[in-house]
């Protein structure tokens, strides 16, 4: 991500970021849905994660930037690729997501201009128009491309998180320093 392709506007915005807020499901993942059924009638739900999504979002915990989702659907893999990714809030089952994000901004001692939310449909559209720095994922409802500070070049479970964190690493000049501290 070139960060002269950036406004001044999102940049001012991303400088001010203490906490990165998302959904899964089209933001973490492509969006699919994956439900095995077991011979005992036993279903178990398979998500697909982008390995440059959690680099970044590990990367981000390492230098700071404190991080966390806010999900519809409730299952165990959200809770394990959070642990992996460093991801320190994880709200599941939220069907409206407006409690759960006035709770972490509460446990994080945050405002509103602080928060960065990465969404990609209708149900994330009344915490994209509350947080400081609004984005979309490339592939988002139209809606939520409109209600969108900036927009993703990636779709959603394609590294859009990774570049949402690189953008406010970037905005924040904490992007070179934070490199040697990658780890595998």
């Amino acid at each position: 991500m070139s960060a002269k392709n950036i406004s001044a506007g999102v940049k001012r915005r991303a400088k001010k970021i203490r906490l990165l807020l998302m959904d899964v499901d089209g933001v973490l993942t492509k969006g699919d849905v994956c439900l095995q059924t077991f011979p005992d009638g036993s279903v178990a739900e398979m998500k697909v994660f982008n390995a440059h999504d959690g680099a970044g979002l590990k990367l981000a915990s390492i230098v700071g930037l404190r991080s966390g989702v806010i999900t519809g659907r409730n299952t165990p893999a959200v809770n394990q690729r959070a642990r992996e990714a460093g991801i320190e809030f994880v709200y599941q089952g939220q069907a409206k997501k407006t409690a759960a994000y006035e709770e972490i901004l509460r446990r994080a001692g945050v405002k509103d201009e602080e928060v960065a939310y990465v969404g990609d449909d209708l149900p994330d559209l009344p915490l994209l128009r509350r947080a400081g720095l609004a984005v979309a994922v490339a592939n988002a409802t139209a809606e939520t491309l409109s209600a969108a500070h900036y927009v993703t070049r990636a779709k959603g479970g394609e590294g859009a998180v990774r570049e949402v964190v690189e953008l406010i690493l970037k905005a924040q000049g904490k992007w070179e320093a934070a490199i040697p501290k990658a780890l595998a």
